[in-house]
């Protein structure tokens, strides 16, 4: 009898760590990203990598003659999904304007995405509730 009751109560500790381990792994916004310093770049949307746990979205932008991709992490799909903005609604090719967190370490070209503007003049502002 005792051989079970132990047996169950291994089985239970293994499940609870099993489930509590990916909220553990998951990192803070400000980790990564400075509240504190944000930035703003203007270019071509060319790329959207709709996936968990975090969507990115990527921007060519002109300098100097030379274009320069910058990356910009968001939260998952179901964070967009629940404000109803769809994959489909990032366009391929539009020129945007996003307004962004930089990153702590100083990465130039990757941002923690807050604000979208389309050239058709309509904006999606981020917010997941981890700020």
């Amino acid at each position: 009898m005792m051989n079970h009751k132990r047996c169950a109560v291994l089985v239970a500790v293994v499940v609870l760590i099993s489930v509590a381990l990916p909220a553990l792994a998951h990192h803070s916004l400000t980790a990564e990203f400075d509240p504190t310093r944000n930035f703003s770049v203007t270019g071509v949307l060319s790329k959207v990598e709709w996936a968990n746990p975090h969507i990115f979205v990527y921007v060519d932008v002109k300098k100097d003659g030379a274009t320069e991709t910058y990356a910009f992490e968001c939260g998952p799909p179901v964070a967009f999904s629940r404000a109803g903005v769809k994959k489909a609604d990032f366009k391929i090719g539009d020129t945007v304007t996003i307004q962004a967190m930089a990153a702590k370490d100083g990465t130039k070209l990757l941002g923690r995405l807050n604000l979208i503007k389309y050239s058709d003049g309509h904006v999606f502002v981020y917010r997941d509730g981890s700020e």
